[in-house]
């Protein structure tokens, strides 16, 4: 049993043995463990901010301190932002559903401009520390290559699809599977 998103739908696979009351409730069941794993990937600013400060501790000795850490919907080409004088970082919205440790990742970079405004040599050792900070960077640039594809690239396997609603839809027949197509 598995289930994942494609596009604005929720795809559950369930094995075709299950009698209509048990499909009922497992597709319940796991739409509720995927809206709790989507809340998760979600944090809120206060969420984002603890988190921040925890990995300025953790990675930068905290000496970078935050005034304020908020998801932001107006970067649109930026995954992060940072003021220095004033202490805000801003990430954009567009990170809300990705790996947390991805999300870490854009946190320390922008905690890292608090101590140091530019990308030197410097900066980048800073970042450095961030143990998954090479593969987090890979991450990024494969969603931001991704973006750039034909719209008729193939979707199958986009589990970073991301919607707030979970809905149920049609039920599909998929080889000896089921897949339960939830709108969302």
């Amino acid at each position: 049993m598995s289930a994942y998103r494609d596009g604005d739908k929720v795809v559950v696979m369930l094995p075709s043995r299950l009698s209509k009351a048990e499909e009922e409730q497992w597709i319940a069941t796991i739409l509720e463990r995927l809206a709790e794993r989507e809340r998760r990937r979600r944090p809120s600013d206060a969420d984002l901010e603890a988190r921040a400060h925890e990995l300025s501790r953790r990675y930068l000795s905290g000496r970078a301190d935050p005034v304020s850490v908020r998801w932001v919907a107006n970067q649109r080409t930026r995954w992060g932002s940072c003021t220095p004088d004033d202490g805000t970082i801003r990430l954009s919205t567009r990170l809300r559903g990705m790996p947390a440790w991805v999300v870490d990742y854009v946190l320390v970079h922008e905690l890292a401009h608090l101590l140091i405004p530019g990308h030197g040599t410097d900066f980048w050792e800073l970042v450095g520390s961030y143990p998954k900070a090479d593969r987090a960077r890979g991450y990024l640039e494969g969603v931001t290559a991704a973006a750039h594809l034909p719209m008729d690239a193939d979707p199958a396997g986009d589990e970073l699809a991301r919607d707030d609603d979970l809905h149920r839809g049609d039920v599909l027949h998929h080889g000896d599977d089921y897949q339960h197509e939830v709108a969302g």
